[in-house]
């Protein structure tokens, strides 16, 4: 249970890491693409997020796109808010090729049933991002 809570809360993290503007150049598309990924997970938007997921999204051990739908789905029945803040944030595209981006933080992500938070944790995570046409999609997602 810890577990799945953990990665829930990991993939609620990942959008907050930049904030972004622009799809001219690699680094600004991928900018606007984590900031795309936040605004729809802290709208609920399930379906949105599961469109910006690779179709080869792995998160952790062996857990994938199913897996990603199950855990936004309860915990967006779960809690009534998530927030999520970034203490520390950098996004860089892969000096071998501009079609892989990766993005780390350290983040904070709050939930809450009604108007006080519940539960608070820290996260550090890490992303990967691979281009699909001109558009980043979210491959792969670690955290700690």
């Amino acid at each position: 249970m810890m577990r799945f809570r953990r990665l829930v809360l990991a993939l609620l993290l990942a959008p907050m890491l930049l904030a972004g503007c622009g799809k001219t150049d690699p680094q600004a598309a991928l900018e606007a693409a984590v900031q795309e990924l936040q605004g729809n997970l802290e709208a609920k938007k399930t379906g949105a997020v599961m469109d910006q997921l690779h179709p080869s999204f792995q998160a952790g051990e062996g857990m994938d796109r199913e897996w990603a739908n199950r855990t936004m789905t309860l915990m967006f029945l779960r809690y009534a808010s998530v927030r999520i803040i970034a203490v520390t944030r950098s996004s860089r595209i892969d000096p071998g090729t501009s079609q892989v981006g990766h993005t780390e933080a350290q983040v904070v992500v709050t939930g809450a049933q009604g108007l006080n938070p519940e539960r608070a944790a820290p996260y550090a995570v890490k992303l990967q991002w691979r281009r699909d046409g001109s558009d980043w999609k979210l491959i792969e997602l670690r955290w700690e």
